[in-house]
């Protein structure tokens, strides 16, 4: 697998993982239980069709939602058994996330957006600054350092978002959609990023509906009705292709 031959260890593992919704007659599983391992420098695309479950995995990978079976290791560490207070602080120092709906702060600028987690880690403001312009730079808008959301269209902030999810060592990226809302030049040039970031050690789940985009990728599991019903690994698209 290239991008993980280079780096040991699993910095995501999904053991047993299932979710359901609901109750007797209007239980739904969202996600039959899974096995799933991701290590360091590995590119993962996640793909299937709309209610496949490939959200709710990344939901459960990063966090943001509890399994109602198995358990989830960061980085060697379980998820089920941190208080709230113990999850948001995994998430904020190893996890990543890009969200299809931006979530930036309307109040802050774009590099404040950046800069806000790595200062609640305790990075000085001075140094999440400079970690913030560089991820802008990094992704060709430097110049919206000191905009606000509502200055920006859709395609600059999924930007900023890739940009708040990639400042700092995040050692774990997990990705919905990260492209949807940029042309394809730039969208190239963000998977590029996602897949130097593989390339120097990180790991990354990428959910996407688009063949090339997962071409990005070392491996493509392909969900259906929440079960993995396929898995390919692939000679993953080099980060220079796009230059």
């Amino acid at each position: 697998m290239s991008g993980s031959g280079s780096h040991t260890g699993a910095v995501l593992r999904l053991e047993g993982v299932g979710r359901v919704h609901g109750k007797g007659a209007a239980e739904v599983h969202a996600l039959h239980p899974i096995d799933l391992e991701v290590r360091a420098g590995e590119f993962l695309a996640v793909m299937g069709p709309s209610g496949s479950g490939k959200s709710t995995l990344l939901a459960l990978a990063g966090g943001l939602d509890r399994p109602s079976t198995g358990r989830v290791l960061v980085e060697g560490t379980p998820l089920e058994g941190l208080s709230r207070a113990g999850l948001a602080d995994v998430r904020r120092r190893s996890v990543g996330y890009v969200f299809q709906s931006y979530n930036l702060i309307p109040s802050l600028t774009a590099a404040e957006n950046i800069a806000l987690p790595r200062e609640l880690d305790g990075i000085p403001a001075r140094t999440a600054r400079a970690e913030a312009l560089v991820a802008l730079e990094e992704l060709g808008i430097a110049e919206l350092a000191d905009r606000f959301p509502e200055e920006m269209s859709g395609g600059q902030q999924q930007r900023v978002a890739i940009g708040r999810a990639l400042a700092g060592e995040r050692r774990l990226v997990l990705a919905d959609e990260p492209t949807g809302a940029l042309d394809t030049a730039t969208g190239d040039a963000v998977l590029a990023l996602l897949r130097a970031r593989c390339d120097a050690g990180a790991a990354a789940v990428m959910v996407t509906h688009d063949p090339s985009h997962a071409a990005w990728a070392d491996r493509v599991v392909s969900l259906r009705d929440g079960r993995i019903v396929d898995e390919a690994v692939r000679a993953p698209q080099s980060a220079g292709a796009a230059r």
